[in-house]
């Protein structure tokens, strides 16, 4: 008999609806661990906003041990109102999963946008352009412009609102060939398990460090990856195509500014943010979280839709841990459910049946029930 594969997990709720729909994860996970012969060791530990109340710190020692020790972190939402509030200078939130990422040395971040095609009539564009749309974008998450030098300067002759003395900034973009190379590596290894193409996003038509990363990506192309097709796009004309032709792309490669952008806008594409997920991989421990916020709003009442946060822990099963057939029984149950029509409030509309609009745990338990 086949040992048992075991993973340990460091689960990280946060705030808000965050122990809710992770709960839903969890249970979502220890069904296809047991169809699948996985088994989880589960942690579960202080992140943002609850973490500053037990602690005083976003980001305790505790977490971060617990973090750098495990297989993935699978974490949920942070932040909320009642930590706004408090004084500028008090920890927020939000800096926990900054420091989360720092520490866990995440320079990628895939972000999945994949329109299902139950869920087709919710995206704002028309049907025949999203119908199919499945892409990945993979941002670096380190360098440029972001974590580049940032200065402003007062007094400068000429920088005025009326030309004489006044404010001067500059913000510097910069980027390492290996920087480059490192997560050009990462796309086109995704590449090699979807379509076998990658478009590479810059502005090499004006950016040196654009120039660079077209270089760069090339060379890690034809010396590692001649099996991928890669065509390069700036990033103007990209951010049109997306809207123009979104079935054209698969995987899409760029830099942190322009990664951060063309991700929002590609996520608006699916028509829902509670369904999207991503990933922040890295020299350590791979981090998998929604994209959607705490939605303090909707705490403690069981509509909060879970779908995200399972997707994500798709994702940590696909790229953490290996299991490809174990992700795509979950993706597969989560399409089936869509299918079916069964629906959160947040993704139904005036066609969806009212008895197949369900609360979190209802969801939870429906793709449970569809993993095949």
């Amino acid at each position: 008999m086949s040992m048992m594969r075991r993973a340990s997990i460091c689960l990280l709720p946060g705030d808000g609806i965050g122990p809710e729909i992770i709960a839903e994860a969890v249970k979502v996970l220890e069904a296809v661990g047991s169809i699948e012969g996985i088994g989880f060791d589960f942690s579960t530990h202080l992140i943002g906003g609850c973490a500053i109340d037990a602690t005083g710190s976003p980001y305790p020692d505790e977490t971060n041990e617990a973090a750098l020790t495990a297989n993935a972190v699978l974490l949920a939402s942070v932040g909320g109102p009642k930590w706004d509030a408090t004084p500028a200078s008090a920890p927020k939130p939000e800096q926990g999963l900054l420091a989360l990422r720092k520490a866990m040395e995440a320079y990628c971040n895939l972000r999945p946008a994949l329109v299902y095609d139950a869920l087709v009539p919710a995206s704002t564009l028309k049907p025949e352009v999203v119908h199919g749309v499945d892409i990945i974008i993979v941002r670096e998450l380190t360098g440029g412009i972001y974590f580049g030098e940032h200065e402003t300067r007062e007094g400068v002759e000429g920088a005025g609102i009326d030309g004489g003395l006044g404010e001067f900034a500059h913000d510097v973009m910069q980027y390492s060939a290996f920087e480059i190379a490192r997560i050009a590596r990462r796309a086109f290894e995704i590449a090699r398990g979807r379509s076998g193409r990658v478009v590479s996003v810059d502005k090499a038509n004006i950016l040196d460090t654009s120039k660079l990363w077209r270089k760069v990506v090339h060379e890690v192309g034809e010396r590692e990856y001649p099996d991928i097709e890669l065509e390069d796009m700036l990033v103007d004309n990209a951010a049109m195509q997306l809207i123009r032709d979104p079935r054209a792309f698969d995987v899409i490669l760029t830099e942190n500014s322009f990664g951060d952008i063309l991700s929002d806008e590609a996520s608006m594409l699916t028509g829902s943010l509670g369904m999207l997920s991503s990933a922040s991989l890295g020299e350590r421990t791979p981090v998998f979280e929604p994209v959607h916020g705490s939605a303090p709003e909707l705490a403690g009442k069981g509509i909060a839709n879970p779908l995200a946060q399972i997707l994500s822990a798709a994702l940590m099963l696909r790229h953490a841990l290996g299991e490809e057939s174990a992700a795509k029984r979950i993706e597969n149950a989560v399409r089936a459910v869509l299918d079916e029509g069964w629906r959160t409030v947040d993704i139904s509309d005036s066609g969806t049946d009212s008895s197949r609009i369900v609360g979190t745990a209802e969801m939870g338990d429906l793709v449970v029930a569809h993993l095949s």
